[in-house]
Order: structure tokens, then C-alpha cells, then sequence
């Protein structure tokens, strides 16, 4: 009789964390055991718990931060795309012209969220940007973007007027790597003004988060009008 092997110890924690997960006793957001709480649970080593956690992490389940810890990643579906544009460089492409407004460009202090996101200490300051971006004076997007300001000290001497957040940071701060997410949403009473639509017209909501090799460089809404703006891409098969 072959004797049954029993499961590793790494295996076993990412069941139990999974299985929290998904009953709903830990949230998106919620930070997870850490890996000293884990050692001290499941009498493992420390090794062993990295191990659990990263590959949770790898598996798109946990969201990792240096130095805050794991938290529960966001799991709904998403959609992606395959190319980060710059808006002035897509209107410019078109023949049209660009420009932009700042309703604000100022710092601010970083709530648990905001600070998971940008992998910066809760209670930080950072930066934040809103800025209303047409084409041939029509409102097309409505940008509001946080940035780490260990990444881009002088984002805030930046006039957003003559270039674009993306441009400037791609250039202080060379993007490696960035998460995307897309979702339908309707438009709320701030944002109807801001993009000169109505309360309640739909709009495409895109969530984007980018990475230098040195970490977060920012997070950024994008909020389109959905009459006024669509996204696409081309694949090679």
C-alpha cells in the first residue's frame, strides 16, 4: 500500500487564505497575516510563509507593498488593453489640437487606499492632479491622478496646461510595467460638469497604475465621455 504524502505546509496556507478569501472574512483591500502572524498559526518558518504569500501575490489574489505588507487584491474581471497612449499624442495623431485645464495640482495626504496603491506609508503626502483634457476644445477625458513624490519631486512646478501628466512622468520616471482595468460607470454630478455632459451619461472609467523600476509612480482615473471616446487595440495572431 502506497502511504498518501502529506500536503506542504506553504500549500496548506494558501488554502486557508484562500478559503477566507473567498468566504467573504477577508475583503479586497483587507490586509492579510503577516508572515510573522502566519509562522506563529501554522508552526511554520518564516521561509515558508514568504513562500504562501508570494505565490498568492503571483496568482493575482494578494497585492503585495514593501514595507505595508499583503492585502487582498480587487479579483473582478477586467479588461485590457496591449499599448499605453498618451491623450495628447492620440488627439495630436488625429489632426486635432489638445488642450488641457487644471482644476487642481496640488499635495495631499494619503489614506490607507491611496497609500496601498502608491506603496507609500499611510498619512503621507503625495500628489494629486485633476485635469480636464479636449480636442478641438471638446472635454474628451477627465484625468485625476495620484503620483509618489519620491519618484517625481517636482510634479507640482509642472505646468499641465502646455504638456501632460504621462509625458512628464514617462520622463522622469521611464514606465516598466502598469496595471489596467476598464469599467462602464455613469456620470456623477462633478464629473457632468466637468466634461460638459449630462448627470448620468455614460462613461468609460479607465484605472491605471504604473511602475518604474525604483516602484509606484502613480495611479491614475480616467473618466471619458461614451459617446465621445472608445478603446481599442490591434493583436497580431
Amino acid at each position: 500500500m502506497v502511504a498518501q504524502m502529506a500536503t506542504p505546509h506553504y500549500v496548506r496556507i494558501k488554502q486557508a487564505l484562500r478559503a477566507r478569501i473567498e468566504g467573504g472574512e477577508l475583503r479586497p483591500g483587507d490586509r492579510v497575516p503577516s508572515e510573522n502572524q502566519l509562522v506563529e498559526e501554522f508552526g511554520v518558518s518564516r521561509m515558508t510563509a514568504r513562500r504562501a504569500l508570494l505565490e498568492l501575490a503571483e496568482s493575482g489574489l494578494l497585492l503585495r507593498t514593501q514595507g505595508l505588507g499583503s492585502f487582498v487584491a480587487d479579483v473582478r474581471p477586467m479588461s485590457s488593453t496591449t499599448q499605453i497612449r498618451n491623450i495628447a499624442e492620440e488627439i495630436n495623431q488625429r489632426g486635432h489640437h489638445h488642450s488641457g485645464q487644471v482644476l487642481r495640482h496640488d499635495e495631499i495626504s494619503a489614506d490607507h487606499e491611496r497609500a496601498i496603491h502608491l506603496g507609500v506609508p499611510s498619512g503621507s503626502i503625495i500628489f494629486h492632479s485633476l485635469i480636464v483634457h479636449r480636442e478641438n476644445d471638446l472635454p474628451v477625458q477627465l484625468e485625476s491622478r495620484l503620483v509618489n513624490p519620491a519618484l517625481a519631486p517636482r510634479y507640482l512646478q509642472q505646468d499641465f496646461s502646455t504638456t501632460t501628466p504621462s509625458a512628464y512622468l514617462s520622463a522622469v520616471a521611464p514606465l516598466t510595467e502598469a496595471e489596467q482595468s476598464v469599467e462602464a460607470v455613469l456620470a456623477d454630478q462633478s464629473t457632468a460638469k466637468d466634461l460638459d455632459i449630462k448627470t448620468g451619461a455614460a462613461c468609460l472609467r479607465i484605472t491605471r497604475r504604473t511602475f518604474s523600476a525604483q516602484g509606484v509612480v502613480s495611479l491614475a482615473v480616467l473618466l471619458h465621455p461614451g459617446d465621445r471616446y472608445r478603446l481599442g487595440s490591434h493583436i497580431n495572431t
